[in-house]
C-alpha cells in the first residue's frame, strides 16, 4: 500500500484501525482522503485475520468537513493524480477566487469529481466487514459522510454531529440521513442545519451508543471486542443481508441527486453571496454570520 498522507492504518489483532490524521486541520477532508480511505478499507477486507474495522479521528474532533484552507493545484480528470478536474468547485477556496456569477458552469464537472469522493466514503458501507466509527468533539458537514456510511456509531455525550451547510452552500452527497434517521427526523436536521449532541444522536437513533468523553474509548473498545469474536463469514453475511434493505430503498439514486445538488448550492444567488462574503471577510467569518442567527456561532468552519 502506498504511503498515507491523511490517515493511518494498523492491524491490531482482529481489528483494523483507520484513524484520520490531520489534527492541525480538524481532520479536514482533502481530495486524497476518500481515496486513501477506500484503499485502507480494501486492505482490511483482503486481510483474512481482520474481523472488524475501527474508524476514528485524531486531535480535538473526528472531522470538520472539507478543508477550505489548503488549496492544491487543479488538474483534469485523467491527468496525474486524478485529483480534481479543471474548473472544479470541490475546493471552494479556489472557486471563490476564480468563479464569478454569470460564468459558464458545467454541473457534470462537479458530479464527476464529487461522485468519486462519494465512492470513497461508501467504501465503508460496501466493506465486507463491519465498520464501527468513534466520534469525539465534532463531526460536521462532509465529516458526517464517513460517520454515516459506517455501520455503527459510538459518540461522546458532548460531541456535535450535523450538517450546517444545509443552510447555504452544501448538500449531503452520500444522502445517508434518511436511511439512518427516517424521513421526519432527517427533514428536521436538514431543514435547519442544526446539530445533535452525542446524547441526542442516540435518542434519535443516529448513534448506537454514547458515553462521557473520558469513557468513550472504553465503550468503543468493548463493542469492537464483541464484534471481533464473531466468525468473519457470519459478519460478512449479516452485513450483506442487512444492507440489501437500504439498497432497495433507492440509495444510489438519492446519492446521484445529492451529489448534483451539492454543486448547485454553490451557484444559487445565496451561494454567490456567501462566496462574496467569504472573499471579503474570510471563510470562517462568513460561516459565523451564517450560523449566528441559529445560535450556533460558526459550528462548522469547513465546507459540507
Amino acid at each position: 500500500m502506498d504511503a498515507l498522507s491523511t490517515m493511518t492504518y494498523r492491524r491490531d489483532g482482529r481489528i483494523a484501525r483507520i484513524t484520520l490524521d490531520r489534527p492541525e486541520r480538524g481532520n479536514g477532508i482533502t481530495m486524497d482522503m476518500p481515496r486513501e480511505l477506500a484503499t485502507c478499507v480494501e486492505r482490511a477486507n483482503l486481510d483474512r485475520g481482520v474481523h472488524v474495522i475501527a474508524l476514528s479521528g485524531s486531535g480535538s474532533g473526528f472531522c470538520g468537513g472539507y478543508d477550505l484552507v489548503d488549496s492544491a493545484e487543479q488538474v483534469r480528470i485523467g491527468e496525474a493524480g486524478d485529483a480534481r478536474p479543471a474548473g472544479s468547485v470541490l475546493d471552494p477556496d479556489v472557486q471563490m477566487r476564480n468563479h464569478e456569477p454569470g460564468a459558464a458552469w458545467d454541473p457534470t464537472v462537479d458530479h464527476a469529481m464529487m461522485s468519486r469522493n462519494v465512492k470513497g466514503f461508501m467504501s465503508l458501507f460496501h466493506s465486507e466487514k463491519p465498520v464501527v466509527c468513534k466520534v469525539h468533539g465534532f463531526c460536521v458537514a462532509g465529516g458526517t459522510d464517513m460517520a454515516l456510511c459506517s455501520d455503527l456509531l459510538v459518540i461522546a455525550d458532548d460531541a456535535k454531529i450535523g450538517y450546517p451547510p444545509a443552510r447555504v452552500w452544501g448538500a449531503p452527497t452520500t444522502a445517508m440521513w434518511f436511511h439512518r434517521l427516517g424521513l421526519e427526523k432527517a427533514k428536521r436536521l436538514l431543514f435547519t442545519g442544526d446539530c445533535l449532541s452525542g446524547r441526542e444522536a442516540v435518542e434519535w437513533g443516529l448513534a448506537i451508543e454514547s458515553a462521557p468523553a473520558d469513557a468513550l474509548d472504553e465503550r468503543f473498545e468493548n463493542l469492537l471486542g464483541r464484534i471481533a469474536r464473531m466468525p468473519v463469514n457470519q459478519l460478512v453475511m449479516m452485513k450483506m443481508l442487512l444492507n440489501q434493505s437500504v439498497m432497495q430503498q433507492g440509495l444510489h439514486t438519492t446519492q446521484m441527486l445529492g451529489t448534483f445538488f451539492d454543486g448547485v448550492t454553490r451557484h444559487t444567488p445565496e451561494g454567490y453571496a456567501f462566496q462574496q462574503r467569504a472573499a471579503e471577510a474570510g471563510f470562517k467569518q462568513a460561516v459565523r454570520e451564517r450560523d449566528e442567527p441559529f445560535g450556533d456561532f460558526g459550528m462548522s468552519t469547513h465546507k459540507g
